[in-house]
């Protein structure tokens, strides 16, 4: 047969078909976090209302004792199931991509798996706050490539135990204080291969020089064994964010797309201030984002699912909207995923 009359292959494409976000029952207020440091440390100058005006956070939610990343994961990957109207056999591959751990080895995402009931093929993907956009990115090339169908990535933060941890100097509160926002939350995406276009493409870029200005040790090779050090130079992370946000620009651009055809963004919520940072320098409409910080805090790679579900609960992402989303995290690195929903 010559080749021109060859049937050409199907072109696959990955698209989101669900998304969920587990939400832990506890909270605790900045009120509530500025006196627990207080009661730790009688000499720091803890002033009332601290949190409220450095990074406009209220609250954050926070997971029961005992309660580990896989936990948080599991819940929100039952959940996507459940939405989905699907047996846990039906997942391909679980992808674990969260900030948090639960263990040095083996991945986290045998023990989410194991917790579901999932018998497939299961790793982590690590990237700080941006694990999960690079989940994606895996996830969509394996799924074109037609070597899985059904992807579950899930994350489960439980980053209020940071704050817990003693700041690694007497003196280092303000470098310590930014782990007092984070919270725990538990999410996860369902993506699956069909013929129509779901996410249609992605950008991203890193400045690794800049990974000193944010960084938790890692116990079990720290100087003495089992202790763990926190720091974020909050003015040395936002220097290697400086032209972080063009990853946005030139993947829409690559795309033939401008910011003015993005229904909804989704950006990485660190803060309020930062949140508008963002969002000044993308020229993102106010109207277009969802703020998810004030009352959940900073959920590294759980806040872009937490806002879609937000989004969605709040009748402001209907099917067929273009939805970017748009991460940042230490290291430092950026990345601009692009959905049609």
């Amino acid at each position: 047969m010559p080749a021109a009359s060859l049937p050409r292959a199907r072109k696959r494409y990955s698209t989101v078909s669900q998304v969920a976000v587990h939400v832990p029952p506890g909270h605790q207020t900045g009120q509530e976090i500025e006196e627990s440091l207080r009661v730790r440390d009688p000499g720091a100058r803890v002033l009332p209302g601290l949190l409220r005006q450095m990074y406009g956070f209220e609250q954050r939610r926070v997971a029961p004792p005992g309660t580990w990343p896989s936990d948080l994961a599991a819940a929100a990957g039952r959940q996507v199931l459940g939405q989905a109207g699907l047996l846990p056999d039906a997942v391909d591959l679980v992808i674990f991509a969260s900030a948090c751990e639960d263990v040095e080895e083996p991945a986290t995402a045998h023990i989410v798996a194991d917790k579901i009931g999932i018998t497939a093929s299961a790793f982590d993907v690590k990237n700080a706050c941006n694990g999960l956009l690079n989940a994606m990115e895996i996830a969509d090339a394996l799924i074109r490539t037609d070597q899985y169908h059904r992807v579950l990535i899930c994350t489960g933060e439980r980053g209020s135990l940071l704050s817990r941890q003693p700041p690694h100097r007497g003196n280092d509160l303000a470098e310590f204080l930014p782990a007092c926002t984070l919270g725990d939350l538990g999410a996860a995406l369902l993506m699956e291969g069909g013929d129509h276009p779901g996410m249609l493409g992605g950008h991203f870029r890193a400045n690794s020089a800049g990974w000193r200005a944010a960084t938790v040790s890692n116990p079990y090779f720290a100087p003495s064994l089992g202790t763990m050090t926190v720091r974020f130079d909050s003015a040395a992370l936002a220097g290697s964010f400086l032209g972080m946000e063009a990853a946005a620009f030139e993947g829409l651009r690559a795309l033939g797309r401008t910011i003015d055809d993005i229904d909804l963004f989704c950006v990485h919520q660190p803060s309020v201030a930062f949140t508008h940072a963002i969002r000044d320098a993308l020229g993102i409409p106010k109207d277009r984002v969802v703020q998810t910080f004030p009352h959940y805090g900073n959920v590294a790679t759980a806040s872009l699912p937490l806002q879609l579900v937000e989004a969605t609960r709040q009748a402001r992402l209907r099917p067929g909207d273009l939805v970017a989303l748009f991460g940042l995290a230490s290291g430092a690195a950026a990345g601009m995923v692009l959905l049609q929903w």
